[in-house]
């Protein structure tokens, strides 16, 4: 990639004419926009001249920086809109105050008894819960696409707001106009579990707007672009949440019926929750048959269904990542490779003169001991001929302009390499990436949990920070010691919703350690046993192999062992094995020399230009690389192939070009409209290259070689017909006949081509 420089820097300068300026003023301006301030000044001031547009139409190929808008929202309003009609639920079929003093004595929270609400809380909160249920209808119809987006979302957006509303306002109004008597009076988790829906349908609404401010801007399609693994985690939430409030409701109804009061509604839901992440405080047990019996299979239903959602999550998650921002990264390193890569030396040089020139900043003021300081008046002028800057740089400012290492390219394996160094580091990315964003969001919901749970169950039990911290840590791990536990009604609300953030995060913070820490940790181990306590066959001589340092001195010392000790004659037989030991090896080189390299795939190429194959010996080949490549597809990890293999695809796929074709076939076909550009010829660093197209490379393989034998395969189709048409118009007979059908006795001999043909 050569510099590209003013004509100024190059020394011509040409005079231009009217209808030359006329001619090169597109030119220029194409040359400007290349430069990349120039083409965002451009770009800017286009924009600013272009009346503003609310609504843009999406096509495709249009920006995909707002993929957490397009795909991240919905799956977070699909996640937390059931959780809101949950707690709108418990907030509904639960009184919102409580007595806390009974016969003359304070009782806890949790065995405070309830009394009834006013009536306009009740039926606000029953309009609230039917709003909410129904934005959740339209989300999950807008997500089957059973009705149209601009119909469902906002629908699912307005009535969401109008839940939020009406439990912000009448939890606003019940403390204002009928508050409870403090410290007699207390509120229970319905009224907690209120609050929670309200912000929960505010952030929903929210959020989904943002979804709708892209579509509206042009940047996705008017629908949610899932993939079925995502739309599969939609389900299972719902489902999960369907299970909880099943379970709740279950027994609360048994343990009410055998005259447990403190089973309600939300108390069973907080029991149903602490079982199936198998935290198991034991503060709360159920304490009937019937309620132990039906735990068996409660219990295993809801760990399968909690797990398939980490499963199905964590799979999101990484498909999100993968798409999105590893390939953004890719793509970022890619131009960053791209603009200091030259393919010669020429280039290379003209690269090199150009960036020094643009980091050459002139004398410095400031330490010159060889050069004396010139004289200076009080109005401190420069001297005429010194150039210096206006400011000294910092050591941060000096090092963000180093000029950047050029990188000269010469051959496509240099690009080839390069393009598989640029993969590695991208996937190196992607992993600690997503270590460092678990441990974030681990530390973050453990010490912001501590501080919630230190802040509502310091006046019941005292619970110090440090406490607070040692509870959210076993409880993260699900061990749940049962010595301390949530004893308020805002501490098991907390505790519900921050469990079903958290317990999932550990998780996926534990499969991204074992992709990072674990790997690397198994990876040394491996490589200490291999050699001490389990030594690997050859592993010694591996590492000699690849220590010149080593087989230097080690020869040397064997040069100076036979000149000390000379030739030993009595010792024939040990000889004879070192010579029979060392033509193995030679024997081992020689088979290793036989594999494909870059020489042996030169010459073949160099063959294929003076003798290229016959059309059916290249079907026969391309049919075998189709089976080979198949066959890659059901390996359980994506293969990466080597330069040597993708050298021999290539060469198979660029003997269909449509010049190859005429020249194997012997027909010239002025009548093909093949692109030759985009199938057959691509840079391992341009934006073609098969390690970016988004697939895997033997699904790009595959794809590439079944277009290829299309391609021959319908030229030789053509070929035959055109040979045909020929050989018609020199018999001079209707259609063609096979020279069976010519030569039989009941074919007419009037033909005077019969007896040429069938001698």
């Amino acid at each position: 990639m050569s510099a590209v420089l003013p004509d100024n820097e190059a020394g011509t300068e040409k005079p231009h004419t009217p209808a030359s300026r006329e001619a090169t003023e597109p030119q220029q301006l194409q040359h400007l926009c290349q430069q990349p301030n120039v083409a965002v000044r451009l770009h800017k001031g286009k924009q600013s001249r272009r009346p503003w547009k609310l609504w843009k139409r999406w096509t495709d190929g249009s920006d995909t920086s707002w993929w957490f808008a397009s795909t991240g929202i919905p799956l977070l309003a699909a996640t937390l809109g059931p959780l809101a009609n949950v707690s709108s639920i418990a907030a509904l079929v639960t009184s919102w105050r409580q007595s806390n003093y009974i016969n003359g004595s304070f009782v806890s929270d949790l065995d405070g008894v309830p009394y009834t609400d006013p009536r306009w809380c009740y039926w606000l909160n029953v309009v609230s819960l039917i709003c909410g249920f129904l934005g959740n209808v339209f989300l999950l119809f807008n997500f089957t696409q059973k009705i149209r987006y601009v119909i469902a979302l906002p629908a699912t957006i307005v009535l969401w707001y109008i839940s939020s509303g009406l439990l912000t306002a009448i939890t606003a109004c019940m403390e204002i106009y009928a508050p409870p008597d403090r410290p007699f009076e207390g509120y229970t988790q319905g009224y907690w579990y209120a609050v929670a829906a309200a912000v929960f349908y505010f952030l929903c609404s929210m959020l989904l707007m943002v979804n709708m401010l892209g579509y509206y801007l042009g940047h996705y399609p008017d629908h949610f672009a899932l993939s079925d693994s995502q739309r599969t985690l939609i389900l299972q939430t719902m489902f999960f949440f369907i299970w909880i409030a099943g379970g709740a409701a279950t027994y609360s109804r048994i343990q009410t019926a055998a005259g447990d009061r403190q089973w309600t509604f939300p108390n069973a839901m907080y029991f149903c929750y602490v079982t199936i992440l198998t935290v198991g405080f034991g503060d709360l047990v159920a304490t009937t048959d019937l309620g132990r019996g039906l735990l068996f299979p409660y219990s295993v239903g809801g760990i399968v269904t909690l797990a398939l959602i980490v499963s199905s999550l964590y799979r999101a998650a990484q498909e999100l990542g993968e798409d999105n921002i590893v390939q953004k990264d890719l793509r970022r390193r890619r131009e960053q490779v791209l603009q200091v890569t030259v393919t010669n030396y020429d280039d290379y040089q003209d690269r090199q003169s150009h960036f020094k020139k643009r980091s050459t900043f002139g004398k410095l003021r400031i330490s010159a001991p060889l050069e004396p300081r010139p004289f200076r008046n009080a109005v401190h002028e420069t001297a005429p001929g010194d150039q210096v800057r206006s400011r000294t740089f910092s050591i941060p400012q000096r090092l963000d302009h180093r000029r950047p290492r050029l990188m000269l390219l010469k051959e496509e394996k240099d690009r080839f390499d390069a393009m598989r160094r640029i993969q590695a580091d991208s996937k190196k990315f992607k992993r600690w990436m997503a270590l460092f964003w678990s441990v974030t969001t681990f530390l973050i919901l453990w010490c912001v949990g501590a501080v919630v749970f230190w802040q509502t169950e310091k006046n019941v039990q005292g619970m110090t920070y440090f406490q607070a911290l040692y509870f959210c840590y076993i409880s993260l791990l699900t061990i749940g010691y049962g010595d301390l536990s949530p004893k308020t009604n805002p501490g098991r609300c907390f505790f519900v919703i921050w469990s079903l953030i958290s317990v999932p995060t550990m998780t996926i913070l534990v499969s991204d350690l074992g992709d990072t820490v674990v790997a690397k940790f198994k990876q040394w181990s491996n490589v200490v046993a291999d050699f001490t306590v389990l030594p690997k066959q050859g592993i010694w001589q591996r590492w000699k192999d690849h220590s010149p340092w080593l087989q230097q001195r080690i020869e040397d010392h064997r040069a100076r062992k036979r000149v000390k000790v000379g030739f030993d004659t009595a010792n024939l037989d040990a000889n004879r094995e070192t010579n029979a030991d060392e033509e193995v090896e030679v024997a081992v080189d020689e088979i290793q020399m036989l594999a494909p390299n870059i020489s042996s795939l030169a010459e073949e190429a160099e063959t294929d230009l003076t003798q290229a194959p016959t059309p059916a010996s290249l079907s026969r080949k391309i049919a075998m690389s189709i089976k080979k490549v198949s066959f890659d597809l059901r390996l359980e990890n994506s293969k990466r192939y080597s330069y040597e293999e993708w050298v021999e695809f290539t060469r198979l796929i660029r003997y269909t070009t449509p010049k190859r074709l005429n020249n194997l076939l012997g027909t010239t076909l002025t009548n093909v409209t093949e692109n030759e550009e985009g199938l057959v010829n691509w840079d391992w660093l341009g934006e073609h290259s098969p390690m970016v197209a988004g697939i895997t490379e033997s699904e790009w393989l595959l794809e590439r070689l079944v277009e290829s034998l299309i391609r021959l395969e319908r030229r030789k189709e053509m070929a035959w017909d055109h040979s045909n048409l020929a050989v018609v118009g020199r018999m001079e007979v209707p259609l063609p006949m096979p020279t069976s059908e010519v030569c039989s006795d009941n074919a007419p001999n009037t033909s005077s081509d019969k007896q040429r043909l069938c001698q």
